[in-house]
């Protein structure tokens, strides 16, 4: 009897120290995994995503996504990780961040953007996740429905374990294996984005002008229900507004504002060293790279 006691204790001593609050959303989280660990995995995958990706040549917008990325990061909760942002080549209009501060947009979602702001409110979402660790919430989920992997010995050199690790951090093969994060964990990026996009000193009210403009480039196409586990766009602009008073608070209280920062003209290099301008394309879903975070 007195065996199954501290066992007893053991357990709820675990399961509280496995209980986080989320900063900004104040929302419980149950997360097993230790932050070591994760920080870990997330930069395993993402010098892993690198070696299929390519740099972009414009050295004027790199340093402007490294600029946006390192005034999100001193305003969150997090602002000592190692935080590292680059600017990706290609046309998919994606985005993403991994644990540990690990940042990368693609070029093809520069026109949406338009200006800094509109930058600023897609990486500020995705800094959020790493923030809100949901990559960690789901590797959480992901351990208790297999009940048969110990939390600290995850890796991704276990060819087993690999392909959850990588679905859960959103960078998984296939759609079957990588789905987008739920609709609350998206919900609680983009509150959490809002406060940050704000407190770094960008016109919060650009958001809802981005996803306006990002609903607008669908052009009617929709996503299959088994694709998208975001918010609606109507859903997601009603809750940004609602978010909007808080964080005008916060953007009315600063000294330094940049408002809308810089318009973007981004140009990108072709093979034969030639500049061209970037095209707008329509957003479609993307296997792999989690954005779908902006579906």
């Amino acid at each position: 009897m007195h065996f199954y006691r501290k066992l007893l204790t053991v357990f709820f001593v675990v399961i509280i120290a496995a209980c986080v609050t989320t900063p900004i959303s104040n929302k419980s989280a149950f997360i097993m995994i230790p932050i070591r660990q994760e920080i870990a995995l997330g930069k395993q995958a993402y010098n892993q995503i690198l070696k299929e990706e390519e740099d972009s040549g414009d050295h004027e917008t790199t340093a402007l996504v490294k600029q946006i990325g390192l005034r999100l990061a001193q305003v969150s909760a997090m602002p000592n990780l190692n935080w590292e942002f680059r600017l990706i080549k290609s046309e998919q209009q994606n985005a993403f961040a991994l644990p540990g501060g690990k940042v990368a947009v693609y070029t093809g979602l520069l026109p949406v953007a338009m200006n800094e702001a509109g930058l600023a409110t897609v990486m500020s979402h995705e800094i959020a996740h790493v923030i809100a660790r949901h990559g960690a919430q789901r590797m959480t989920r992901q351990l208790i429905l297999t009940a048969g992997l110990m939390a600290t010995s995850i890796s991704l050199n276990n060819s087993r374990q690999k392909k959850m690790i990588m679905a859960a951090l959103g960078v998984g093969i296939v759609y079957g294996l990588t789905l987008p994060f739920s609709r609350s964990n998206e919900a609680e990026a983009d509150q959490i984005g809002l406060t940050y996009m704000a407190r770094s000193g960008y016109d919060p009210n650009e958001a809802a002008r981005f996803w306006k403009r990002f609903a607008n480039m669908k052009a009617g196409q929709k996503v299959p229900e088994f694709l998208s586990t975001h918010p609606a766009d109507k859903t997601r602009i009603a809750l940004i507004n609602r978010y909007l008073t808080r964080a005008k608070i916060d953007y009315n209280a600063l000294k330094v504002r940049y408002g809308l920062g810089k318009t973007i003209r981004f140009k990108e290099t072709d093979s034969n060293g030639n500049k061209k301008e970037s095209k707008r394309g329509f957003p479609k879903p993307v296997p792999g790279i989690s954005v779908e975070t902006l579906r």
